[in-house]
């Protein structure tokens, strides 16, 4: 018999303590327990999920109970605590009085039966105490943000100082809110109403995303595989602000497409559908099990127009010389404008870490200014909202390259028109509009003189 909360502790062990990102090892960990019923696996995906996402708020919670701070614990002890501290404050399907119990078991099950006191003591005072807990003032803001939104301070202070208090409170909330899966129907040789009939009759429930019209949140299902319109090809999961990438891109039919870091695919995927089976769309990555996991959602898809290989964005290969008419170049970046799917970034990012990946940056896209024809295009995009890495580099391109920015207004939505809109690029924040934070610019190769 599974113990589920043994089974929590591994996972959170592997997050927590050995660095792994915590959608890869949830995911892992469900791949090998698919006997169990919807329920409990619907349970272990919440609690690892949000012991994840509020971890600092739950270790300023404990420091406030225990005389042991949560970094000098044994790693079993505090991610026990951890995961009961979140069940006990943001869960009310199992009594508090049974986590604690659950939880001194799981301490004594895993040889710290000296500990069982510590963890049944600590617990129960959080348990007396859990609607009387003292936080940081508004007065103290960036702490205030950092512990009640559970994100590092130097993240805080960085986006009040950019964004300012308002729209700054308004990304942390919504990094934290519950979100369905965003998907893309196909709309090449696809009928979307049967596409969306055919979740609604296997259970799922689907509605309109906004800003696209083949934009859909879908949620209510168990395994996502097992969605008849997904195996079949007629969905992609896709977040609406990476949908807006094939928008911008507009690719004229019969075009080749490069894109330079394709994984898992559905940016090259959007855009083959917008070809209309004509044209060409090359998916590349450096990684050769990412390139496998764009080849199994190319079979999926049916499209023919599409292919994936193995290939480095860092070196540039001469036959790529000018030969693209759109090369789309989704960089690897700190992914602050994605936290709201996956948690462990704001813990894992550093200062240090942004400014290499400013560099690693512009060197693909020296790389993909080299690929593009006289008079074709580059679209570039990160899922960042950072400025450094976004409008910075935009403009350093720009400034060295024969490339001009060409206005996204006809190709975007009118709700998303604004003045950058109109100088070629475009910044989403999460909390302001209705997607994940994304950053994505046009920019237009001079013809030859």
């Amino acid at each position: 018999m599974t113990n589920l909360r043994e089974v929590i502790l591994e996972i959170l062990l592997e997050i927590n303590e050995e660095g792994e990102y915590s959608h890869i090892a949830i995911r892992r960990a469900l791949d090998k327990l698919q006997y169990l019923p919807r329920q409990e696996r619907a349970f272990l995906t919440r609690v690892c999920e949000g012991t994840t996402e509020y971890r600092l708020q739950i270790d300023y919670i404990i420091n406030q109970f225990s005389s042991v701070k949560v970094e000098k614990m044994k790693p079993v002890i505090r991610n026990i605590l951890r995961s009961a501290v979140y069940q006990m404050r943001w869960m009310d399907s199992v009594p508090d009085s049974a986590v604690c119990n659950e939880a001194v078991k799981l301490a004594q099950k895993k040889g710290f039966y000296n500990l069982k006191g510590f963890v049944n003591g600590v617990l129960r005072n959080i348990m007396r105490s859990k609607n009387q807990l003292k936080f940081p003032g508004k007065e103290q803001l960036p702490e205030y943000l950092s512990v009640v939104y559970s994100m590092p301070r130097w993240l805080v202070e960085r986006w009040l100082e950019q964004y300012g208090a308002e729209v700054t409170e308004k990304m942390l909330a919504d990094f934290l809110k519950e979100r369905p899966t965003t998907v893309r129907c196909r709309q090449y040789m696809i009928n979307q109403e049967v596409a969306i009939r055919s979740m609604e009759e296997q259970g799922v429930h689907v509605e309109r995303a906004p800003y696209l019209d083949y934009a859909y949140y879908i949620s209510g299902y168990d395994y996502l595989p097992a969605v008849e319109s997904f195996f079949l090809g007629r969905i992609q999961p896709q977040d609406v602000s990476s949908m807006l990438v094939g928008e911008a891109a507009d690719p004229e039919e019969g075009s080749y497409c490069i894109d330079l870091c394709a994984a898992p695919g559905g940016k090259s995927l959007h855009l083959a559908d917008k070809l209309k089976g004509t044209g060409r769309v090359e998916a590349r990555d450096v990684s050769q099990y990412k390139v496998e996991l764009i080849r199994e959602n190319i079979e999926r898809s049916g499209l023919e127009n599409i292919y994936a290989r193995r290939k480095d964005a860092l070196v540039m290969d001469p036959a790529d010389r000018e030969v693209a008419d759109l090369v789309l170049a989704d960089v690897p970046c700190s992914g602050y404008g994605v936290i709201g799917h996956k948690t462990d970034i704001k813990y894992k990012m550093t200062p240090q870490k942004e400014a290499d990946l400013v560099m690693l940056q512009r060197r693909i896209l020296h790389n993909a200014a080299q690929c593009v024809r006289p008079g074709g295009t580059l679209i570039y995009s990160t899922c960042t909202v950072n400025p450094r890495e976004n409008e910075e580099n935009v403009r350093w391109f720009l400034e060295n390259y024969p490339y001009q920015a060409e206005s996204l207004d006809s190709r975007l939505p009118q709700e998303l028109h604004s003045e950058t809109t109109a100088r070629g690029w475009l910044q989403l924040i999460p909390g302001v509009h209705k997607c994940d934070g994304f950053f994505l610019a046009r920019l237009k190769r001079k013809k030859d003189e």
